[in-house]
Formats: structure tokens, C-alpha cells, sequence
């Protein structure tokens, strides 16, 4: 007879199959109430749904977008190539991408057979066995996706250049192979990464080109003088100062440079520092990040407006999460660890508006490749003064999660460049743990704000 399970304290959250009533549904529904959408702005509590729009995003036909990879061989790289080509040639389903629901319907978007992929990678591979070890790792791309996408992903692999690695890290530095660019000075390096995606541009024939950052995350660069202008940063580089910079910022440098749409979507806090958007608004470009909202952070930034709305106090917020994979391998080294924590500690006092202690751990467990799993203990205070708990276990594929989060970005920051928007991109804050441009985390909040911009590219016609 086997004994009895323990019972287990507080509230457990499973996370399984959503409930079958549709999106679109809800959004029906919601019109039909006519709830008021000005009154969800920040400062009040409110349904953020939005009323219902054409069930079928509309697509344009245009010459190809260019995408580059930062980072191009990486577990999310090409999960992002394989998930593309794969949608394109209609032998998966678009799940994930938020352009693909009725939020987004009725905008320009670009087919994503129209993609066209390159970019710098420190490792010798290819997407062919890229993909083939992701299968062997956690079996998120099927060998017989692989198989048929084999001639395409080949051809997209032609494409990647070996990239650089300034000031890296030695964790970063190790993850290195094959033949490497002779060092050479940091504006020869940028010189270098602009002639590569201007040569891939011009290969294609391509309209514009968005660069994304998807390199592992860096260890935290202390920003001083050098950084808080652009003639400083260039009289940094011009004097191969090599201690003040880190890879993202030669490849955001060089995207700046060439005016080109750029995705940072690590924590690593070289890449958007202010000299470089200073470069970014000069050339009228979009850049949007940073750190992908993909996992427990999302979560948590759904969950606690629930605690605010309900007045109930959160004493202790206490996060843990493991990972393997090579992210978790960069992870492990406490220089590129804290880049992380940094992204992931700011989010909860900003939604709840007071202090509380909050931590959050990450450990690198090689054993579970990129399905991440996140445990999360909160305590918290309700009427009377009586304390409660409610506990969730997160545990996900990061590449999979991420992946339909990036091709939604490079989507956008095409939409910002036809529409001939530059800057920070405030109304993407939903994508990302700390976005540019704007101080909310409260994902209703973020989502209503992600609305009204789509409204407003509808009212423009495009």
C-alpha cells in the first residue's frame, strides 16, 4: 500500500493547455460590454481586452527583409531560422507569434517567406547541425522538420560570417572554434561587421536589413565618461580602448552606423548604452530592447498586478531557476550571471510600489539543456494581516518561447522603419524584462499600450 502524498502548503499553479475559448472570443465578449479602454491607463485597474478585429493579419508583397544575427548559431538563433523557414513553407503553425493574432490583424506585415537570414557567429557550425544538436539535446526540433528544411537552412548558412569578440569575457571567450578574424583594432572591427551585412544587403537585394543581438549574455560593463556621448565612445574607439567595450556594443555601434533597425534581446548592458543611441537617433533609426520577457519574469509580471489589484501586500517574492545549455554555462560565471539578475530583480517594486525582498537564483544544470525550470515562492499579506503563500513551477523551453518573441520584433522594427519611426520603441516594453523608452512592467498595462500603437498604424494605413 503506498503511503499518502504530503499535503502541500499555499497555492500551486500548473501550468498546462489554455482554456479553448479563443482569444477572439474574449475579445467579442469585451465589445459587447463596451468596456471603456481609456479607463485601463496607468494609474487605474481595468479590463485590458480589445475589440475585435479581422481574423487574418494582412501580409504585403514586397522585395525581402534582411535579418542578421548576432549570434547566429546559438540555440535561439536557430530555433528562430528552422521556426521561419518552417511557418513560410506551411509545415508548421504560427503559434507564438503575437503578429499572427487579432491584436495585430489589418498591418502591413512582412511575409516571413520574405526573410532572408545572416550574421556573425564565433563558432563553427552550420544551421543544419545546429538544429540537429538541439534535437539530440531536448527534441524541440523534429529530425524530419530538419531533413526537409535541409537545402533551406544550408543556403541560410552560407550567409554567417565569424563575428568578434572584444573584451568578452573568458567564460564567452571559451565557447569559441574554428578559424577566427585576425585581431585587429575595434573601429577595423566595426568597419568590418558594416561591410559584411552591406555586402549581404546588396547580395539579395534586400529593402532594409534588422540586426539582432541574440550573443551570450556579457559580463556588466561599468559605464563611465566614455559612454555617455558619442564623440566620447568614438574618441574611445579611435584610441582602441578596448576595456571599454564589449561585443554587443561593436555590433550595435556598426547597426547604428548604417541606420539599420536593431533588436537587443540579451541583458548585456554594453549594447544600448547612451553614446550608441545617440548614433541610433542620428541615423533616424529603431532600436528596441532589452533581455527577452520569455519565462518566469513574464509571469511574474502578469501575477503581480493581481496582488495590487486585490491590495494584498507581497512580503517576500523569492525566485530560483535552473538551466543548462549553453546559456546556462555563461550563466554560471558570476561576471555574466549579474548582467542577468540585474534585468530580472527591477521588475516587482516597480509594479507594487513599495519595497519587499525579492531575490532571484540561477544555477547551471548541464542535464537540462534549454528546458529551463523556475520555482517561485510568494508570501504575502491579506485582510486582517493573515499570511499566505502561492507557489508556481515555470518550466519551458527558452529557445521555443523566445523564438516567436524575436521574428514578432524584427516584424515591428520593420513596420517602425517603413513607417519612418526612430528612437526607443516605448510600446514593445511588453517583449522585454527592462524595456527602453518607458518605466512599466505591469504586462496589462504594457499590452494596452502595445494596442493603441497597432491602432494607430491602422489609422495611418500602414
Amino acid at each position: 500500500m503506498r503511503p499518502p502524498k504530503p499535503r502541500q502548503q499555499g497555492l500551486q499553479i500548473r501550468f498546462g493547455n489554455p482554456s479553448q475559448r479563443s482569444l477572439a472570443a474574449l475579445l467579442r465578449e469585451s465589445a459587447e460590454r463596451k468596456i471603456d479602454r481609456t479607463s485601463a491607463t496607468a494609474g487605474r485597474f481595468g479590463i485590458l481586452l480589445r475589440p475585435p478585429l479581422a481574423t487574418k493579419p494582412a501580409q504585403i508583397k514586397s522585395r525581402r527583409l534582411g535579418v542578421w544575427l548576432f549570434g547566429a548559431y546559438g540555440g535561439l538563433a536557430t530555433t528562430l531560422v528552422v521556426g521561419a523557414r518552417a511557418i513560410a513553407k506551411g509545415l508548421s503553425p504560427s503559434q507564438g507569434l503575437t503578429t499572427e493574432t487579432d491584436i495585430a490583424a489589418g498591418i502591413p506585415w512582412r511575409p516571413l517567406d520574405n526573410l532572408v537570414f545572416g550574421g556573425h557567429e564565433i563558432r563553427e557550425s552550420d544551421y543544419v547541425t545546429a538544429a540537429q544538436e538541439i534535437h539530440s539535446h531536448t527534441g524541440s526540433l523534429p529530425p524530419e522538420l530538419i531533413k526537409a528544411l535541409k537545402r533551406d537552412l544550408n543556403n541560410q548558412s552560407k550567409n554567417v560570417v565569424t563575428g568578434v569578440m572584444p573584451n568578452a569575457g573568458a567564460t564567452i571567450t571559451k565557447l569559441a572554434s574554428g578559424k577566427q578574424r585576425k585581431v585587429t583594432s575595434l573601429r577595423a572591427q566595426i568597419n568590418q561587421i558594416k561591410k559584411d551585412i552591406q555586402a549581404f544587403k546588396k547580395k539579395y537585394k534586400l529593402e532594409r536589413v534588422v540586426c539582432v543581438n541574440l550573443t551570450s549574455t556579457e559580463p556588466s560593463l561599468r559605464l563611465g565618461a566614455a559612454h555617455k556621448t558619442l564623440a566620447a565612445f568614438d574618441k574611445a574607439i579611435d584610441k582602441n580602448m578596448v576595456k571599454q567595450v564589449r561585443p554587443s556594443a561593436v555590433y550595435a555601434y556598426a547597426a547604428a552606423s548604417l541606420g539599420m533597425p536593431f533588436v537587443h534581446f540579451t541583458p548585456s548592458n554594453s549594447a544600448l548604452i547612451p553614446a550608441i543611441e545617440e548614433l541610433f537617433r542620428k541615423n533616424s533609426a529603431p532600436f528596441m530592447g532589452c533581455d527577452g520577457k520569455t519565462g518566469e519574469t513574464l509571469v511574474k509580471s502578469a501575477l503581480a498586478p493581481m496582488f495590487k489589484y486585490r491590495n494584498l501586500k507581497v512580503l517576500t517574492w523569492q525566485g530560483y531557476n535552473i538551466l543548462g545549455d549553453r546559456d546556462g554555462r555563461v550563466l554560471s560565471d558570476s561576471k555574466n550571471k549579474q548582467s542577468k539578475l540585474d534585468s530580472k530583480d527591477a521588475l516587482l517594486p516597480s509594479i507594487l510600489g513599495y519595497p519587499l525582498h525579492t531575490h532571484v537564483g540561477i544555477d547551471y544544470v548541464p542535464s537540462l539543456n534549454d528546458l529551463k525550470t523556475a520555482w517561485d515562492f510568494i508570501h504575502f499579506q491579506g485582510f486582517l494581516g493573515f499570511k499566505m503563500s502561492l507557489q508556481f513551477t515555470w518550466q519551458g523551453c527558452d529557445a521555443i518561447l523566445a523564438a516567436p518573441l524575436v521574428l514578432d520584433l524584427i516584424r515591428f522594427a520593420d513596420l517602425a522603419a517603413s513607417r519612418g519611426e526612430s528612437g526607443s520603441m516605448p510600446h514593445l516594453a511588453v517583449f522585454f524584462k527592462q524595456p527602453f523608452g518607458v518605466g512599466e512592467h505591469d504586462l496589462h498595462q504594457q499590452w494596452h499600450m502595445l494596442g493603441e500603437y497597432l491602432d494607430r498604424a491602422r489609422a495611418n494605413g500602414k
